[in-house]
């Protein structure tokens, strides 16, 4: 496995980012009807910048930014046996780096920050279609959970 910069995103990223988010909304429009018509934002990635129950990281190759992902600490439903989880989202690997181990690199050093913060739990959300998506995750450990399903009433 190559060797990535995994750093904290700062602000001056944030163009670079919202770019990215860009990307990501348009590879995933294939798998989601429901999704409104251009512009959109999934996140305020300035914001998750800024929490503090939040992590948002970068994977570098020479300076540049071939993959992002996030954390975010957030409260459980009562009925569950944990009181938080790590929810991770905004996860993206440039098409040249796809493969080559960038995302289990995020996701392992997100996994790694949401233990120093007392969470045994982490979750993630992925379009059921998304079979490149879902083996990259598999790889980390995540298993298929739950299936939320839906109907259009139109």
């Amino acid at each position: 496995m190559e060797q990535y910069m995994i750093r904290k995103a700062t602000l001056g990223d944030l163009n670079v980012l919202k770019n990215i988010e860009q990307e990501i909304i348009k590879a995933e429009r294939p798998f989601d009807e429901t999704l409104d018509k251009d512009p959109i934002s999934y996140y305020d990635l300035r914001e998750l910048m800024m929490a503090d129950n939040a992590r948002v990281l970068v994977a570098e190759d020479n300076g540049e930014i071939v993959g992002t992902g996030f954390g975010v600490i957030r409260d459980a439903k009562p009925f569950l046996n944990h009181e938080k989880y790590a929810y991770l989202g905004f996860m993206y690997t440039a098409e040249a780096y796809r493969g080559k181990g960038v995302n289990k690199v995020i996701v392992d050093a997100l996994l790694a920050w949401a233990k120093t913060k007392g969470i045994n739990e982490a979750r993630l959300t992925v379009y059921s279609d998304n079979s490149p998506a879902i083996r990259a995750y598999e790889k980390s450990g995540f298993k298929n959970h739950i299936i939320e399903m839906r109907v259009g009433l139109d």
